[in-house]
């Protein structure tokens, strides 16, 4: 497979605080990468820093060709880079539909696109993410686990090739859980898209990705297929707590 995204080096601190610490990946087109480490472990300051919302201290991104590393968000979107929110960030005041159209608009350059269009088209990923029924319904009125959903219907909307998706199984129950897993492995099939999933269950990785990156201390501490990470001394140590940075 092709390689779509290259981390080189990057590092990010905060005041006294190194949040990630010289990290160096590569994600390849079509895979399944997963991001997985301990609470603080830097896993969403690194995607901040892939996505756009930070800038890195040192390091580069390279993203199918293109330097990355200081473009502005919208930039990064326009190129085919999206995200869903471990905490979700509907528009609470707008439908589902409005929502998604909103994404559908502004992922994309078109020259004659409307908004009566892009609700066309957001019903389409709406029905993909389960939520069609819930089309004129509030952000503000929609279940967690339908604000999961309506997340990735609008990353979805922005014709991505690759999707960053931050702990999708958080303050879910098992059940609502799983389905989100099989939502995003239906995605990645219809779509095409590459996903980065970030996950602190350790067993979700296990089953969806092909590789997985570890990070601990903002540092990487191993990298490699599930089964091999899964049975990694060092990253059991980190996950019981019993290792320092």
């Amino acid at each position: 497979m092709p390689e779509i995204l290259r981390v080189n080096g990057v590092s990010k601190h905060f005041g006294g605080l190194m949040a990630v610490n010289d990290v160096s990946f590569t994600i390849n087109a079509g895979e399944t990468l997963g991001l997985m480490g301990p609470n603080g472990a830097g896993k969403t300051t690194l995607v901040n820093l892939i996505t756009g919302k930070y800038i890195a201290d040192s390091g580069d991104i390279q993203f199918m060709g293109h330097d990355i590393t200081k473009m502005a968000p919208y930039k990064r979107c326009k190129l085919g880079i999206s995200r869903t929110y471990q905490i979700p960030r509907p528009f609470p005041e707008l439908t589902a539909l409005m929502s998604v159209a909103v994404s559908a608009l502004y992922g994309k350059d078109r020259v004659n696109q409307g908004l009566e269009d892009a609700a066309t088209e957001a019903t389409h990923y709406l029905e993909f993410c389960g939520l069609f029924s819930k089309r004129n319904v509030l952000g503000k009125d929609l279940t967690l686990y339908e604000l999961r959903g309506l997340e990735l219907a609008r990353a979805l909307a922005t014709t991505p090739k690759v999707i960053f998706v931050d702990e999708v199984m958080a303050g879910l129950n098992p059940g609502e859980a799983m389905k989100a897993v099989r939502l995003l492995e239906r995605a990645k099939e219809e779509f095409g898209v590459t996903i980065l999933w970030i996950e602190h269950v350790m067993a979700a990785l296990m089953k969806a990705a092909q590789r997985v990156v570890v990070l601990h201390y903002g540092k990487k501490i191993a990298e490699g297929p599930p089964q091999d990470i899964a049975n990694d001394p060092y990253v059991i140590e980190c996950y019981l707590g019993s290792c320092h940075a």
